[in-house]
Order: C-alpha cells, then sequence, then structure tokens
C-alpha cells in the first residue's frame, strides 16, 4: 500500500531501528516505547489485521509469533517475561492499519493496561 507506514519501513523507504528481519517479517523499535523493550513485528505484506493476515497466509502469522520469541530471548526479557499485544481497531488503539505485533518487556506489565 502506498500510504501505509509499516509497507514504507519494510521497503526501506522510511527508516527504523530493525531489530530483526526474514522472509516473512520485520521488526523494529517502537517509537513510543510503552516498556523498556517495545518492539513491533509486522508481516512482509500488507493486511489490515491479523485476522485478515491469518485468513490469507496463516505460516506468516505464526512467522509473527516465531519473530516474537526470538526478539524477547535477544532483549533478555524470556526469562522474566514479556506481553506480546495485537490492537485491532480503532476502539484497541490501532494507530497503524497494517497488521502488527507488540512485544513488550523489561518491567513489571500489570493487567489490566488500561
Amino acid at each position: 500500500m502506498d500510504d501505509c507506514l509499516f509497507c514504507k519501513i519494510v521497503a526501506g523507504a522510511v527508516p527504523a531501528d530493525k531489530v530483526r528481519e526474514d522472509g516473512l517479517t520485520v521488526a523494529f523499535r517502537d517509537i513510543d516505547p510503552q516498556a523498556p523493550v517495545h518492539v513491533l513485528v509486522v508481516p512482509r505484506a500488507h493486511h489490515p489485521t491479523p485476522g485478515a493476515r491469518a485468513a490469507a497466509a496463516p505460516d506468516a502469522l505464526v512467522a509473527m509469533l516465531a519473530a516474537a520469541t526470538g526478539i524477547a530471548a535477544a532483549e533478555g526479557v524470556s526469562g522474566t517475561g514479556y506481553r506480546c499485544v495485537f490492537n485491532v481497531g480503532r476502539d484497541a488503539h490501532q494507530s497503524v492499519e497494517h497488521a502488527h505485533l507488540h512485544v513488550l518487556g523489561g518491567r513489571d506489565l500489570r493487567w489490566p493496561p488500561g
């Protein structure tokens, strides 16, 4: 999508602090982190929600979760705990309509978050 920020990051047209890439996903640090570790994992192909991504290519959604596991280990939070979050739609404050997974850790992540 020409106007999608995450598609532009995936294509390299917009800079990002990338921490991981593979054939199906790109992961980069959030520009407004909500925890010491806050990385976004996005599929390379554009779909507005994780449900749409899963319907089109379930393997890509599995790849997002595998990337999150690797990121948590690389960032040193897999032993203490981390959270994986999909925000879907306006009420959940999804700010970019490209499926993405937040990987958060490095502090106590009390529930409920808000």
